[in-house]
């Protein structure tokens, strides 16, 4: 199961993460091989505007998981995570930011 938390109030985050919080049966012998967590910002036309690109890990993990710092945001809008692995996009989950 991927989980993104975020924590904070209008347009400021206090708390951001994201990972895998419990493997499923295929990740349970080797894991996530080869894999970075993204956050995206998106307005509320869902034009994304800040990108936070994940370092690549090489190692294999069950439970990859990254912290974002805290910020505020310029604009309402939406603030996503997205689990890549070998470079490819395998889950995203995101959130509404509003007033």
């Amino acid at each position: 199961m991927f989980t993104h938390i975020i924590r904070g109030e209008g347009r400021r985050i206090t708390y951001q993460n994201a990972g895998v919080d419990c493997a499923f049966v295929a990740a349970l012998s080797t894991g996530f091989c080869n894999w970075r967590i993204d956050f995206t910002y998106a307005d509320t036309s869902n034009k994304i505007y800040r990108t936070s690109r994940g370092r690549t890990h090489s190692e294999c993990k069950i439970d990859p998981m990254r912290n974002n710092h805290p910020q505020t945001l310029p604009r309402y809008g939406r603030a996503c995570a997205h689990l890549h692995v070998n470079g490819v996009r395998r889950v995203s989950q995101c959130h509404h930011i509003t007033k």
